[in-house]
């Protein structure tokens, strides 16, 4: 199913028609303001599962993050960090950053795993936004990949229905995306590094 959200404006119904598909257990695709991502409601197993077998990888081992609609849900999910990288979130975020924090026991309970850290992305783009918004909780994410070896990114919402469409419940259309990921910055020590450079140019 290829469902076509306006990027600026999100109809409320086509949003609607989205999270009711998640809150039955569905994946789907949908843009960020990076690379287009596949994601499920964090608290439907049966779907984080299915993910990592799109993924090929393991639940336990598998580096997932959330799309959270604004800094509410931080607390949920992750142990108290200091005000330095409070600050780099607050200016960064929303933005083309995941942020590596410290998870809390909600994490490896909702993962079955032993998880100590957790992934952290308010992107800039209204759709997943408003999803999570309505959702009521974060939405797992990760970035999918081309079926080509030469590009590592498609960026053609048509395309990636016609490559992975029969693999998820819904495929987002909300214009072309990007393709380069969000810069990943480690927030587990004391200093933030950077694990991956992305799109995302990080100011200190």
């Amino acid at each position: 199913m290829l469902i076509r959200i306006h990027p600026e404006n999100p109809q409320a119904r086509q949003i609607s028609q989205v999270v009711e598909i998640l809150r039955n257990g569905g994946v789907i695709i949908y843009p960020t303001d990076t690379v287009y991502g596949l994601g499920c409601d964090i608290f439907n197993q049966k779907a984080v599962e299915r993910i990592a077998r799109i993924k090929g990888v393991k639940v336990e081992k598998a580096n997932f993050s959330f799309i959270c609609h604004d800094f509410s849900h931080l607390s949920d999910y992750t142990q108290h960090f200091n005000n330095h990288i409070f600050k780099a979130m607050k200016k960064h975020l929303p933005g083309p950053f995941t942020f590596i924090l410290p998870a809390n026991n909600n994490i490896p309970k909702l993962f079955k795993n032993k998880k100590k850290t957790v992934g952290i992305r308010i992107p800039q783009n209204n759709i997943p936004l408003e999803i999570v918004r309505e959702l009521g909780n974060p939405l797992l994410t990760t970035s999918i990949h081309d079926t080509d070896s030469v590009i590592d990114y498609t960026t053609d919402p048509e395309l990636i229905h016609e490559n992975f469409g029969n693999l998820v419940d819904a495929v987002i259309d909300g214009g072309y995306g990007n393709n380069v990921p969000s810069t990943i910055l480690d927030c587990t020590g004391d200093e933030i590094s950077i694990i991956r450079q992305g799109l995302g140019i990080y100011e200190d």
